[in-house]
């Protein structure tokens, strides 16, 4: 079947651009926030793992609160503005220079508030750069592929931040003599994880800019972009309540929930490691290159299930193998079984957020796209502050990371629920 007339057309350099820009920003969640620094701050930085744990997820709900505030805002202004790319090399930008200023916490309590400040505005820099890098898949490729290059891209971010953790290991934190004769005493050769994460993205973020065109869309000026923008994300809000506009209402909450389960564990994935199973912080990133290798197989491996089944029902499968798998990880106590379960779990990662894309790709309006990838964020992060700050209070009241930790589990049943019984299937194009 022909495409129609204003369908984009697949330019193999622009969706390996686009894909690579996966590949850079996924330094920040694989060194940052969840094996490397994230259990050096644990570890090393705070006074102890469990006050740590704690910190750690208090930073992240307000990390929360104000990406809940920004996303649809900006994302509205954007597609006022057209300009998409400006925006997502400005926040991209600022995730870089947040992420290597991270150099400077060193090993002692005193930095803990660097350390928090700095996590804070690298957090919200990343995911508000990535409403307008979602904003450009559906006018980077035909409707009949947005599934699987959104699988594409969810998998070459794996792959990348397979690679950055074990140069990070190999050159840092496991070489005896670290590059440029880091001291060990000062923690320098875990530290010097950070600058490197930065140097990544930005190397790598680069092609994106020159070879992904900028959507067409409004060329209003920034004060009537705001003014207006603001009066059309009510004016959507409002929307959404009509009956053919519920499917994404419905779509946004189930999201809403289990992105924060997905977030939570994402962030103290490897300080669990660490704290309950006893990993140090060599084993913790060489389990995390071993995740992200079986989190990238099922990225690939479902991106071809999405275009041919829908987001719903790749979604629906990923999150009841999640709540199965994280279940046996809270119940055994053996490190072999933790690997083992560990590697099983990650296979489920990827086909969640890349199908949560490419479903809000095909349910999006053409002229609000920016908006409602806004609105994505905002589904994502508008209660994201709930999961880590409940992890924490849970972590401190029962003073165990495995009571803390199951409580990612209520967020991965009720957005499935939600999605099941409230959310129709994608349709998808013929």
């Amino acid at each position: 079947m022909p495409l129609p007339p204003d369908s984009p057309r697949f330019d193999r350099r622009a969706v390996a651009a686009w894909c690579l820009f996966d590949w850079a920003n996924s330094s920040f969640p694989a060194v940052i926030t969840t094996f490397v620094f994230a259990t050096y701050f644990t570890q090393g930085v705070a006074a102890d793992p469990i006050s740590g744990t704690a910190a750690w997820g208090h930073a992240l709900a307000v990390a929360g609160l104000i990406i809940a505030v920004l996303s649809p805002v900006l994302g509205s202004v954007a597609d006022m503005t057209g300009r998409r790319k400006a925006w997502l090399a400005a926040f991209a930008a600022l995730n870089v220079v947040a992420m290597a200023a991270l150099w400077w916490v060193r090993p002692s309590p005193d930095s803990m508030m660097l350390a928090l400040v700095g996590i804070v505005v690298a957090t919200v820099a990343f995911e508000l750069a990535s409403v307008f890098y979602n904003a450009l898949l559906p006018e980077l490729v035909p409707a009949s592929h947005i599934g699987r290059v959104s699988g594409w891209g969810w998998g070459s971010g794996y792959v990348g931040g397979i690679v950055c953790l074990g140069l990070v290991l190999v050159l840092f934190v496991q070489a005896e003599t670290p590059l440029f004769g880091l001291d060990k005493q000062a923690a320098e050769h875990v530290r010097a994880a950070s600058p490197f994460a930065a140097l990544w993205y930005a190397l790598f973020a680069l092609p994106l800019f020159g070879f992904v065109r900028e959507p067409l869309g409004g060329k209003l000026g920034m004060r009537q972009a705001v003014a207006l923008g603001l009066a059309e994300l009510r004016a959507t809000l409002r929307s959404l309540l009509r009956p053919e506009r519920r499917p994404i209402a419905w779509f946004l909450l189930a999201q809403m929930i289990y992105a924060d389960g997905l977030t939570t564990l994402f962030a103290f994935g490897g300080i669990y490691a660490a704290g309950t199973f006893g990993m140090d912080l060599a084993e913790v990133i060489v389990f995390g290159i071993a995740l992200n290798v079986t989190a990238g197989l099922g990225a690939f491996s479902f991106a071809w299930l999405d275009d041919r089944l829908g987001g719903r029902w790749t979604i629906a499968v990923s999150l009841a193998a999640l709540i199965a798998v994280s279940t046996a990880l809270l119940l055994i106590e053996s490190k072999a079984w933790f690997w083992g379960l560990g590697l099983l779990l990650g296979i489920f990662f990827g086909p969640v957020q890349a199908a949560s894309r490419s479903m809000m790709a095909r349910l999006a309006p053409a002229e609000h796209r920016g908006q409602m990838f806004g609105l994505l964020a905002l589904s994502g992060r508008v209660t994201a502050f709930a999961g880590p700050a409940i992890l924490g209070w849970a972590t401190v009241a029962a003073g165990s990371q495995r009571a803390g930790m199951a409580t990612i589990l209520a967020f991965f049943a009720v957005g499935l629920g939600i999605l099941l019984v409230q959310v129709p299937a994608d349709r998808l194009p013929r």
